[in-house]
């Protein structure tokens, strides 16, 4: 019997072995994924199609890491069902394996709402996985011209991939702004007007595809045509959820978890994608798709299937991502009062409220984010802070002496 199962291959599942490790050495490890690479960054697709990285440079870890951790990797296997009364998996392969402590890191898969006429286009695409990108990167051709359905983050980062390789580029969304689960108004329409003019990117925005009529044309809804060579889909997409509820295990759009990883059934625990989380800003449970919030819910749940005690409670939305050298990091939720400042391409707005930093908007110059992103995630009471000198120019100085003894000489 495997002592730990593992079902996943990327952030959540990595820094679930590395925190077992860290207190069982020995004890049998095997990680089940469907995918056949080596652990790989996944924000780091795009910039495999852009040219500023290659699959090498790609990788999670270092080349030895599943043999120095001890781990039995299955790649190219996947995990069809959990028998959680016999304690075991079910596999692609027809095997079943036993399991002591198990992980469902499965993350999410694209989300493609019905469209008429969708089946007839043959050049359509996704764009989540490595093999999405080294697939787009084969068949995508100068003379191109492709269309993305998708303004959101996925969209985007496809758009940055592909903007170079294509001749032209249209995306549609049938919000009225792009990024619109990340940015406010304004700070979509400075990202959006910054794509138009360096990338000459055009954007139909308030609108959505009706029908797709013959194999590369598609009619919307406000009844503008279009052509195309090829289509991506990023609508959205939705958690992987069904083996935890077939299994009987609660799910609420995401997989139910506490604070220490567990789901409702003995023994088994989820983190990534495919989980919720609390998220201490807005005060909901939801699936927060974010790296770092990955790897901390995987680090809690290795350390607690082996044995220690960790809990995972300082959850928040947070993204930081780059389009063309337009780098930009927002966290929390857009609530309360509002410091901005607008200037030289640079934008900035802080939210506040109760004496506590609700979120915060970076568009520009994102350097010192950190400190704004540990007083969101700390709950610091900005009465104990300098938050006059914080709005303009994040520095320790403005904390305590105590405080900043206690940052400046914690180990990282």
């Amino acid at each position: 019997m495997a002592k730990y199962v593992i079902i996943g291959n990327s952030t959540a599942a990595v820094n679930c072995v590395e925190s077992i490790r860290s207190i069982d050495r020995e004890g049998d490890i095997l990680l089940v994924s469907d995918e056949k690479h080596f652990t790989y960054g996944r924000p780091l697709i795009s910039y495999l199609l852009y040219g500023k990285t290659d699959p090498e440079r790609m990788k999670y870890r270092p080349d030895d890491w599943y043999e120095v951790n001890k781990v039995q990797f299955k790649a190219g296997v996947r995990a069809t069902k959990i028998d959680a009364k016999k304690k075991n998996i079910e596999l692609s392969t027809g095997e079943k394996v036993p399991y002591e402590k198990l992980l469902v890191a499965t993350g999410s898969r694209p989300f493609v709402p019905p469209m008429p006429g969708l089946e007839q286009v043959k050049e359509q695409y996704s764009f989540m996985t490595m093999d999405d990108a080294l697939k787009i990167g084969k068949t995508f051709q100068k003379e191109d011209n492709v269309l993305i359905i998708g303004a959101g983050l996925i969209g985007l980062k496809c758009l940055e991939g592909i903007r170079g390789r294509v001749r032209k580029v249209t995306v549609v969304d049938m919000a009225n702004r792009i990024l619109p689960s990340i940015l406010d108004e304004e700070g979509s329409a400075i990202v959006q007007k910054y794509l138009e003019e360096k990338q000459g990117v055009e954007f139909l925005l308030g609108d959505s595809a009706a029908e797709f009529t013959g194999k590369n044309a598609v009619t919307l809804k406000s009844g503008k045509q279009l052509t195309f060579d090829r289509l991506v889909l990023a609508v959205g997409v939705r958690p992987n959820v069904e083996l935890v509820q077939d299994a009987g295990g609660e799910c609420n759009r995401g997989i139910c978890t506490d604070g220490t990883g567990k789901t409702s059934l003995p023994d088994v625990y989820a983190a990534g994608d495919c989980a919720l989380s609390h998220d201490i800003a807005a005060g909901v449970d939801r699936v927060l798709a974010l790296l770092p919030n990955a790897a901390l819910q995987g680090r809690t749940a290795g350390i607690n299937m082996a044995g220690g005690t960790a809990v995972f409670d300082k959850a928040v939305p947070m993204n930081a991502m780059g389009l063309f050298d337009l780098h930009m990091i927002t966290a929390g939720v857009y609530e309360g009062e509002c410091y901005e400042e607008k200037a030289d391409g640079k934008y900035k707005k802080l939210f506040y409220q109760d004496d506590r930093l609700k979120g915060f908007i970076l568009i520009g110059d994102v350097a010192r984010a950190g400190i704004y992103t540990s007083l969101l995630r700390n709950a610091t009471p900005l009465s104990s802070v300098d938050f006059e000198m914080l709005e303009k120019a994040p520095a320790l100085a403005a904390f305590s002496a105590d405080y900043r003894k206690e940052k400046l000489t914690q180990r990282v």
